[in-house]
């Protein structure tokens, strides 16, 4: 036993749980703590701009790599309540990050003092635990509890109130004895995941939809081999995007309302049985429920027992972690294609792959300034196929999951069910700081770009490079669209008459934000592209320029204002606004053909 602070406490445990990185923003209230982490110095952190940076920094480091969990720190009062939309991204999307706040003393507490807030109350409802930790002897089973519970069962974020006082109070503790909780995870019987083999046997146009549960789990490669071994087509939801490569020739498209393919939504509305795996069934994926459901069966599993019939009942339901439901699916599936007890799917993962070659939405517009999707298609020739891409909502979002093209596991981090704007260059310093050699490629419209664009001063304080495409539009995009209902066009618009901008071109002091020199007045770079002709230049001088400085490298592509991206209230109803194509050199189907054959 040895007497330490119980604020050194909490970051001796947190190195025994395999912390290394936290982002923050230190104050007066949680000084204690940082005190601590710099006298043991193994935990390395990274200064945000503002807290709820530090959150969705927090959001990106684990997001990007199996076995992470992001640390975010901040002091009292706003602090925690800056936190909040981070507690609710990671949430909503079964992400596990850790956040700390300093709190008043406990003498203090609930006596309106200064940035003294009931932060455990504000935080319950996004949190899987919130507590204000009254005794400075349960600091270390606190943190314990905390990662304990980050961990098992479906992943989510805790968030862990210190008052000044309970930091600072001594307490004995024996650090070398300790050892993590073991984590709970639900696994799957042979006899349930037998069953559900026997009902995909029996249906005659089966598809799996793969979820972020799957990659939560680091079972995509398991999630393969099961389709390859039944020949069943994969749809993946936009959270389970890569868990099967876009080329593969079992990969069938995306299936919803915005972030999904026209092939995808015909093999959904075409098929007769579908297995969820890690999915929530979010209405973004599936519209109206009579509509997805219609003459199809329902299997669905998922780590979380109360998701199971949370959206609608399926005809089973499995509890169980993605990856321990695989091992299963794949051992039965194996040995019963051994045993020749397979049905041939080869006609229907053909039609599949018919629909993926046929059903297109053009990109090859040679339209100035530019359309969004001749930039995607830029983007697919001259980004490598371990591209990772990190976005959260807007049209670049939507139209990035329509034209990409997403080939491994954990190379889409997406904000999914929350979409915050300003969520993508926080998140994607956080891959950054988690991947020191990934190749990241961020994607964002200019108003999530404005958001929290300060945060790119973080960039280039500690070296963070990255290459971040923003597509300007001057608009609320998504919105402008949504608005065509009311048959209005109302506070969407950003363009005004910068007075500051260049003489170079009218187009940028039409479209407001100078850009650039907000970029460049951070420590950053930029580069500004008009036409298609000027991108694959802008791709490589951007990346000269982070091998060179190490910082983010903006490239804002001026877009035409007013563009519509498909999407509809049915997953039958999709409104097309452009034309379609009958072939994209850029779709993803010669290797799938060549597997196939």
């Amino acid at each position: 036993m040895a007497k330490m602070t119980a604020a050194q406490a909490a970051v001796l445990v947190m190195e025994k749980e395999g912390v290394t990185q936290a982002f923050g923003v230190p104050g007066a209230a949680i000084n204690p703590l940082y005190s601590a982490l710099r006298k043991h110095g193994s935990i390395a952190h990274i200064l945000a701009r503002h807290v709820e940076g530090a959150s969705h920094m927090a959001e990106g480091y684990t997001r990007a790599i199996a076995g992470n969990i992001g640390v975010c720190i901040g002091t009292s009062g706003p602090a925690g309540t800056d936190m909040i939309t981070g507690l609710y991204s990671a949430w909503a999307d079964s992400i596990p990050i850790l956040c700390i706040t300093g709190q008043a003393p406990r003498a203090r507490l609930y006596k309106e003092d200064f940035q003294a807030v009931d932060i455990e109350s504000i935080s319950k409802p996004v949190t899987k635990w919130s507590v204000t930790v009254r005794e400075p002897g349960q600091v270390p089973q606190v943190f314990q509890q905390a990662f304990h519970l980050m961990r098992s069962g479906r992943p989510g974020p805790v968030l862990i109130d210190l008052p000044f006082d309970v930091q600072m109070a001594q307490i004995e503790f024996d650090i070398d004895t300790y050892q993590p909780l073991t984590p709970y995870k639900p696994a799957a019987t042979r006899a349930q995941i037998e069953k559900a083999i026997a009902m995909l046997n029996a249906a005659e146009r089966p598809l799996i939809v793969a979820g972020g549960g799957i990659i939560n789990a680091d079972a995509s490669d398991l999630l393969v081999r099961f389709a390859e071994a039944t020949g069943v087509p994969v749809i993946p939801t936009l959270m389970g995007w890569g868990t099967i490569p876009d080329d593969h020739p079992l990969m069938a498209g995306m299936c919803g309302l915005q972030t999904s393919h026209r092939y995808g939504n015909a093999t959904m509305l075409a098929s007769d049985f579908v297995l969820g795996i890690g999915n929530r069934w979010a209405n973004r994926h599936t519209g109206s429920v009579d509509v997805y459901t219609k003459g199809r069966t329902f299997v669905h599993i998922d780590i979380e027992p109360t998701q199971i019939g949370r959206v609608f009942t399926p005809d089973f339901g499995i509890v169980s972690d993605a990856k321990a439901a695989l091992e299963l699916f794949v051992e039965v599936a194996e040995e019963m294609k051994a045993k020749g007890q397979l049905p041939n799917r080869g006609q229907w993962a053909g039609e599949c792959l018919e629909r993926k070659k046929t059903m297109l939405r053009k990109t090859n517009f040679g339209d100035v300034p530019m359309k969004p999707q001749r930039v995607y298609q830029c983007m697919n020739r001259n980004f490598s196929r371990d591209t990772c891409y990190v976005s959260t909502i807007g049209l670049s979002q939507i139209a990035g999951a329509q034209f990409l093209h997403v080939y491994n596991p954990r190379n889409w981090i997406n904000c999914g069910q929350a979409g915050p704007l300003g969520w993508t260059i926080p998140a994607a310093l956080g891959v950054r700081a988690a991947d020191p050699t990934r190749k990241i490629v961020a994607l964002s419209g200019d108003y999530d770009f404005q958001f929290m664009i300060e945060e790119l001063a973080v960039g280039a304080q500690f070296k963070l490079p990255y290459i971040h495409i923003v597509v300007n539009n001057s608009y609320l995009g998504l919105i402008r669209q949504a608005q065509r209902g009311f048959e209005m066009d109302y506070c969407v618009q950003l363009g005004f008459e910068n007075i500051n901008a260049g003489e170079d071109s009218g187009v940028e002091r039409s479209y407001g934000v100078d850009h650039l020199k907000v970029i460049e007045g951070l420590g950053c770079k930029a580069i500004r592209v008009y036409k298609q002709e000027e991108m694959k230049p802008a791709i490589q001088r951007a990346e000269e320029l982070m091998a060179e400085f190490s910082v983010p490298v903006v490239i804002e592509v001026m877009l035409e204002r007013v563009t519509n991206i498909s999407m509809g209230t049915e997953i039958d109803a999709i409104n097309e606004f452009e034309p379609l194509a009958e072939s994209r050199e850029d779709a993803p189907t010669a290797v799938a053909v060549a597997m196939l054959d």
